[in-house]
């Protein structure tokens, strides 16, 4: 499966979908990300996230975390919160609690960094993501997940 068809999306595992994601353009996901498929999409990937969560590497972290991504056809953002809280990741869509980080980047970029095809400290540092908050959960928000790599 080389295309980055979605209709498939929900059938592959965590290393397909990022070999996906890094052998698709970033406009053709863009084009993808703007259209019908981006909820379910969206709802996939926050869906995985409790199961890729790395409680061992979390320690103590108790935290609020929300993900803005824009670029929503009518020009709108999505918002997901993921809360750790004694040791385990939730995951709800729409912002319901006060974040201690709110991240904020454009959907070809929320792909690139959850599938492990990006780095986020250099997508900071460039203006492609955006971070509220606490800047070192920012930094280490990646060793928290098992993020598959391409």
């Amino acid at each position: 499966m080389t295309d980055f068809d979605p209709a498939n999306f929900a059938n592959v595992g965590p290393k397909e979908f990022a070999q996906l994601v890094k052998s698709t353009p970033d406009d053709k996901i863009a084009e993808v990300m703007s259209g019908e498929m981006r909820g379910k999409i969206l709802s996939e990937v926050f869906g995985r996230m409790p199961q890729l969560f790395r409680a061992d590497r979390a320690g103590s972290t108790n935290a609020v975390i929300h993900w803005n991504i824009t670029g929503r056809a009518d020009g709108g953002t999505d918002t997901y919160e993921v809360v750790i809280e004694n040791g385990t990741c939730t995951v709800n869509e729409g912002a319901t609690r006060d974040p201690k980080l709110s991240l904020t980047m454009g959907p070809v970029e929320f792909l690139k960094i959850v599938s492990g095809g990006a780095n986020p400290v250099m997508m900071f540092m460039t203006g492609k993501l955006k971070a509220k908050g606490d800047l070192g959960l920012a930094a280490n928000i990646a060793n928290l997940f098992d993020i598959p790599k391409a």
